[in-house]
């Protein structure tokens, strides 16, 4: 029997993840970030990539599709694939979203100069088939466009292969820390930093977060601060609490297991080289100036480091969006009359899990904020996990189209 736990709708409404989840990777300590034991020989990053490579080598005989967004991660790793194995057949898939912005002709530049395959997946209804991915995932999250991936990829090869994990180990959400290191001082309490950090992920939460949830759930902010204290409660650098903080977030208790059971659902093998053990532990021993310059603010640097010594890095997007949909323009096009149709008589606010009136309170206003919207987004995932596990009135097989 599914019942519901409110610190996950806690978590996943306010962190964008749930430490119920399950993850094959390693959650990191403080104590990973070891940087006495760097060798300072930034070539190992490659040696490590391509060990995992021929770790991988007789299921990359099986025709590999790697997820290619025209980004630093994806293109360095198909490049060091082609470098590798020039004879390879390999596919490769970028998406394109209605009315967002659009990375995939330049995908398609940095396939077709390594002689590989791109196919172009057009999504012109973001949550068209959200039932069927929650009912897959069994958790209440909206953002799950590798459904769609993982679908399209089983259908052209048998090992789908992606550049994940480098923005987190490698230094990639310059936004983010540029934004954080501008706002703490050598003075910040442990709890200081913890509300800058969630300053700098503003899109996870609301200004009003306490009053969108119903009397069934206890919500506070002491309880998220729990959560994130012991990422910077250390002797680490702020930078290096930062790092620690996003590896154990959204990559290990959201991406990383809801690519695997999409992955397990539709039969296809998965390979991220930049989350291979051996990559993790490098990482951290990197110490953070050679990941991240906060002067010029720019990450990734060994990354693009690689990239340059390939000729590649010039055909990479500058500033990148990875496969993300505009949510605005989702909005105004499908997405509020579809939370209408959900939410005017939402099961989670008859049984008191979330505030009807913070839902009345936004959900016809003119213009709303990003940050907003992600939250009906969210909770709009929590209804249609509701009505397939708890109140069980909806088909998976439901398409959300208005």
């Amino acid at each position: 029997m599914t019942l519901v736990n409110p610190d996950t709708i806690k978590t996943a409404l306010t962190l964008r993840y749930s430490q119920s989840f399950k993850s094959d990777l390693p959650k990191l300590s403080w104590k990973n970030f070891n940087q006495n034991m760097f060798d300072n020989n930034l070539s190992s990053i490659e040696n490590l990539i391509q060990s995992g490579f021929k770790n991988a080598e007789n299921k990359l005989k099986n025709k590999p599709v790697i997820s290619l967004s025209a980004g630093i991660d994806s293109t360095l790793i198909l490049t060091l694939l082609r470098k590798y194995y020039p004879e390879l057949s390999v596919e490769s898939i970028s998406i394109s979203f209605s009315d967002s912005v659009d990375e995939s002709s330049q995908a398609k530049k940095i396939a077709d100069k390594l002689d590989v395959n791109h196919n172009i997946l057009h999504i012109d209804n973001f949550f068209e088939n959200l039932p069927q991915a929650i009912s897959i995932i069994k958790e209440p999250f909206w953002d799950l466009h590798w459904f769609e991936v993982a679908k399209k990829a089983n259908s052209l090869g048998n090992i789908l292969i992606s550049g994940d994990g480098g923005d987190e180990l490698f230094g990639g959400y310059t936004f983010r820390y540029q934004k954080f290191l501008s706002i703490i001082s050598n003075k910040s309490t442990i709890s200081e930093k913890i509300n800058c950090y969630l300053s700098c992920h503003e899109r996870d939460w609301v200004l009003d977060q306490e009053d969108l949830f119903g009397n069934k759930i206890n919500f506070s902010w002491d309880y998220i601060h729990s959560i994130l204290k012991p990422y910077f409660d250390n002797s680490l650098s702020p930078i290096d609490q930062v790092f620690l903080a996003d590896y154990n977030g959204k990559l290990l208790f959201n991406m990383s297991p809801i690519y695997k059971i999409f992955h397990q659902h539709f039969g296809i093998d998965y390979f991220a080289p930049l989350l291979s053990s051996d990559l993790i532990d490098f990482a951290g021993t990197i110490p953070s100036n050679l990941k991240y310059d906060k002067e010029t603010n720019i990450g990734k640097k060994p990354l693009r480091k690689i990239l340059t010594d390939n000729n590649m890095l010039e055909l990479t997007i500058r500033k990148k969006q990875g496969f993300s949909v505009n949510t605005q323009n989702l909005w105004k096009s499908s997405a509020k009359s579809i939370c209408h149709h959900f939410l005017d008589d939402a099961r989670i606010t008859k049984d008191g899990w979330i505030n009807k009136d913070w839902i009345k309170k936004y959900i016809d206003k003119p213009e709303l904020e990003p940050r907003i919207i992600n939250k009906f987004f969210g909770i709009l995932a929590f209804e249609i996990w509701y009505r397939l596990f708890i109140t069980k009135d909806m088909n998976a097989n439901e398409k959300l189209i208005f």
